[in-house]
């Protein structure tokens, strides 16, 4: 009888024993698909058949002017485990049409994608925007309440890390997203929805040791929606003065100005340029030079040592061809100090008629 009731005691402990053992792993596997459920990566939440607009600004990428780019996820490749994505962007009226091969993991653009060359300047800058969270989250992600994803890989780089719920409104809509944020001479901000790809909306700044930091890249959502969007034509924007735009490295401020509006091939445009500093200050004692370009950046002629001491300059040209022009211009002295190894100059694009 003894015997019987030890044996009996051992299997209730036993079975005690297997169902706490079941009820930790199933709290665990509750738990793991909780955490699971929460992370966030690059490309989360895609869909065959959905595109994405979005507007993008990029330092590296037309002088930092916005265009806007429409991804549109056709299909999946099984074999070779990528998103087949037609894609088109829109710069300044220009569309240009490729396909990107978007990797599984992170929706990198493979090397394999069969895109015009006009277009890698734009494969660039969507790596260092839309997709640049994915050396920190790449497939199956990190939690959106993790106290941090990583350090900036430079010097004196911070954490970047979630930093509360945000909710952003967009033309494509009002989202609820994550802050991703962190420190480098300002707050920078991303701000993902854990059900979306890519962020909804960022603004970063680039590294600066003194001045106002200059924006590093900036985008957000405009558009997004199932099926195959329009393709829009292409046209011709004529840009009318003033134009402003920063040099590189953010240190100063070109404004064009030019006279009569329409710029007439054959005819005298009359040219102006101010030269400010990060701060909107006139800079006294400008040494610049000019350059002007075809439609595809050929230079045709190049002036120097054109003088602006009061900041302010002019000068008188003519485009013999109608058509698509550029004007660069090169601040070689500033405040009558040689710029040395920095290259400072803003490019603008313009139309002769």
């Amino acid at each position: 009888m003894n015997r019987k009731k030890t044996v009996t005691k051992i299997t209730v402990f036993f079975l005690i024993g297997m169902l706490v053992a079941s009820a930790a792993q199933v709290n665990q596997l509750i738990g793991m698909a909780f955490a699971q459920s929460e992370n966030w990566y690059v490309g989360k939440g895609v869909k065959p058949d959905t595109y994405y607009t979005y507007e993008i600004k990029n330092s590296d990428t037309n002088q930092g002017q916005p265009f806007t780019m429409t991804i549109y996820f056709k299909e999946y490749n099984e074999t070779g485990k990528y998103w087949v994505a037609p894609t088109f962007v829109v710069d300044q009226g220009k569309v240009i049409n490729g396909t990107l091969y978007l990797s599984d993991l992170d929706l990198t653009a493979l090397g394999s994608s069969p895109i015009p060359s006009e277009m890698i300047p734009y494969r660039s800058a969507y790596a260092t925007t839309l997709t640049w969270l994915s050396a920190f989250v790449p497939k199956p992600g990190q939690s959106l309440s993790s106290p941090t994803w990583g350090k900036i890989a430079a010097i004196g780089g911070s954490e970047i890390k979630p930093s509360g719920g945000a909710k952003v409104t967009t033309p494509a809509g009002s989202f609820d997203t994550t802050d991703i944020s962190y420190h480098k001479s300002v707050d920078n901000h991303i701000y993902p929805n854990k059900d979306m790809p890519y962020p909804i909306k960022a603004e970063t700044f680039a590294d600066v040791t003194f001045g106002k930091p200059p924006i590093q890249y900036a985008y957000e959502l405009k558009a997004t929606g199932s099926g195959q969007p329009p393709v829009p034509e292409s046209q011709i924007e004529i840009p009318v003065p003033p134009l402003n735009l920063q040099t590189p490295r953010g240190t100063y401020n070109v404004q064009l100005l030019w006279e009569p509006v329409e710029i007439k091939a054959g005819n005298n445009t009359n040219f102006g340029v101010v030269f400010t500093d990060d701060k909107s200050n006139i800079v006294q004692r400008v040494t610049y030079g000019y350059t002007v370009m075809d439609g595809n950046k050929t230079v045709i002629d190049e002036f120097k040592n054109q003088r602006a001491n009061d900041g302010t300059g002019q000068f008188t040209y003519k485009f013999d061809t109608p058509g698509e022009k550029y004007l660069q211009i090169t601040l070689e002295t500033a405040s009558g100090e040689d710029l040395g190894m920095f290259v400072e100059s803003a490019t603008f694009g313009l139309v002769a008629q």
